[in-house]
């Protein structure tokens, strides 16, 4: 009798087998603009099958090593990646990933088009959306703050789309104090001296954890120390700087010193290094004391990449487990032909759905606000809108990456099969850019700023009572009662206010997440039969419907 040896799930086309992004593209762009997108996403979804996992397995079998010395004792801090990263850096700049979102011909569609093709490459692109994150981020930051010179030199090779003039932004705001918590900052910004329009300084402190290190630039905060009064403590001290990262061959970088990469739990092709700070050369952005305030348009780009992050690493996750149920035989039947295994992927690709029909609510709104078509009341629910989406779609992908591994049974705790790299990579969504808890907090200052989560859910309650036919009449009672309790939870919360409020703040956050997912997958129900039947499944799974 012959061996038996399992067949390994092939990488899907991302695109051709995404029923939910195409329902979710016919429904928002118009038709000029959404036949080219079309277009766009067919292309980067063949690479999905062929090119972008080749490299992402290069890239994680090749990570970043940390050369601080040469041979003669030099300090130099070579951080040394694969050819297959700067592959990866030479594709984002080829399909336009950052620069689509700044593509003037798309009008207020420009981040609806951009989020479906990063929601095609960022789970097979070993994280490399990372770097495109804080990229983007940072031209939009450079946009709305730099000085003139600075703004136009930069952001031109920020969105470039020829990889010759491509380049990267890195992050660099936790410290040693804290992440989240940037009131601790220890980094002083000095004047450089010199001629100038006093916005030249140099920056001296310790980042213990900077993203993208091999970037050439990045934003960072710091306190200004001028040497008259002492700097303001707390974040009100803070002011935002941009650093542009001047390394010479064999003399190290100017200013700064690597400590050591990051030995990470996932995204081990990502350079993620702990630097100090000694003369560092940075231009100030803004106004001084006004860091926090003024990273908060690059918050809203970097929380959207992490939702879109999510969205598609559980997009593939389903995709691989869906094709490697159509190969696993167990009990004389494949694993698709058993009913609650097939019930099991229905259920994750529904998720999957709702999910990323939150993430496409957030994109279209974002591209509204930046082409300044956005009304007040949509700023307002955006404001809240996308810390919800981020805390909620992160803890949805952890969970999703899970129950991937299980539909591969032993094989999917093997490491050697890459699946395990699902579950690691994921878990890094729930930290990166705010934890769930930090950005619950953040939806309570939005709410008492400006009523922002007060608007989302006003937003919910009328779509809710908005439903109708073809929806299954099960799920819109469910979604329905499920919104007035929402309101009525709460209201309760903030009249009770203190510590109620605040420890009540994490299952608001997370209903509402949910809830904003069933409401937007049931617009686009509302034009397509298998979006139908996924809002049934997901209020079924979600609010026991």
């Amino acid at each position: 009798m012959a061996s038996f040896f399992q067949d390994a799930p092939v990488d899907p086309d991302l695109f051709a087998g995404d029923a939910a992004l195409h329902a979710e593209l016919r429904r928002r762009l118009p038709a000029e603009v959404l036949s080219a997108a079309l277009e766009r996403c067919a292309a980067l979804g063949e690479a999905t099958a062929r090119e972008l996992p080749a490299l992402a397995r290069q890239a994680e079998a090749q990570p970043p090593v940390h050369v601080p010395y040469d041979a003669w004792g030099r300090r130099v801090d070579e951080l040394r990646t694969s050819p297959a990263w700067e592959a990866l850096r030479v594709f984002s700049a080829r399909h336009a990933l950052v620069a689509t979102g700044y593509e003037p011909g798309l009008g207020a569609h420009a981040r609806t088009v951009q989020a479906a093709l990063l929601h095609l490459f960022s789970a097979s692109s070993a994280t490399y959306s990372c770097p495109l994150a804080m990229t983007d981020a940072a031209a939009r930051v450079l946009l709305d703050l730099a000085p003139a010179e600075l703004r136009d030199r930069l952001v031109a090779g920020l969105t470039a789309t020829d990889p010759a003039r491509f380049i990267t932004s890195g992050q660099w705001m936790t410290e040693r104090t804290g992440g989240s918590d940037v009131g601790g900052t220890e980094t002083v910004a000095r004047p450089a001296g010199g001629a100038g329009d006093g916005r030249r300084f140099t920056l001296h402190g310790v980042k213990w954890f900077t993203s993208a290190t091999t970037s050439e630039m990045a934003l960072t905060l710091a306190r200004i120390d001028d040497g008259g009064a002492p700097p303001v403590p707390g974040s009100r001290g803070l002011s935002l700087f941009c650093v542009e990262i001047a390394r010479e061959p064999g003399r190290g970088w100017r200013g700064i010193t690597v400590h050591r990469l990051k030995d990470k739990l996932g995204t081990k092709a990502l350079p993620t290094a702990e630097l100090t700070l000694d003369g560092a050369p940075a231009t100030l952005l803004g106004a001084p004391g006004r860091g926090v305030a003024n990273i908060s348009g690059m918050l809203n780009v970097t929380r959207l990449y992490n939702a879109i992050a999510s969205a598609s690493g559980m997009h593939r996750a389903c995709a691989l487990a869906r094709d490697y149920a159509g190969r696993r035989v167990a009990f004389g039947r494949k694993l698709i032909d058993l009913p609650l295994h097939a019930t099991t992927l229905a259920d994750m690709e529904a998720e999957t759905a709702a999910v990323l029909a939150l993430v496409m609510e957030c994109a279209a709104l974002l591209g509204r606000a930046e082409a300044g078509t956005a009304s007040e009341d949509e700023r307002r629910r955006l404001r809240a809108l996308i810390p919800l989406a981020k805390l909620t779609t992160a803890k949805q992908a952890v969970a999703c990456a899970s129950e991937a591994l299980e539909c591969f049974g032993g094989a999917g705790y093997v490491e050697d099969t890459g699946l395990p790299r699902l579950l690691r990579d994921a878990q890094v969504l729930t930290i990166w850019e705010g934890t769930t808890n930090v950005l619950s907090l953040d939806l309570l200052r939005a709410e008492a700023k400006d009523g922002s989560f007060s608007a989302v859910v006003k937003d919910l309650a009328a779509r809710a009572e908005g439903l109708a036919r073809p929806l299954d009449r099960v799920a819109v009672a469910a979604v329905r009662d499920a919104v007035r309790g929402l309101a009525a939870h709460a209201q309760q919360a903030v009249q009770a206010g203190g510590d109620a409020l605040e420890a009540s703040a994490r299952k608001l956050a997370l209903r509402a997440g949910h809830l904003a997912e069933a409401l937007f997958l049931a617009d686009t129900a509302m034009a397509d039969e298998l979006a139908a039947e996924r809002f049934r499944r997901f209020a079924a799974l979600r609010l026991g419907a």
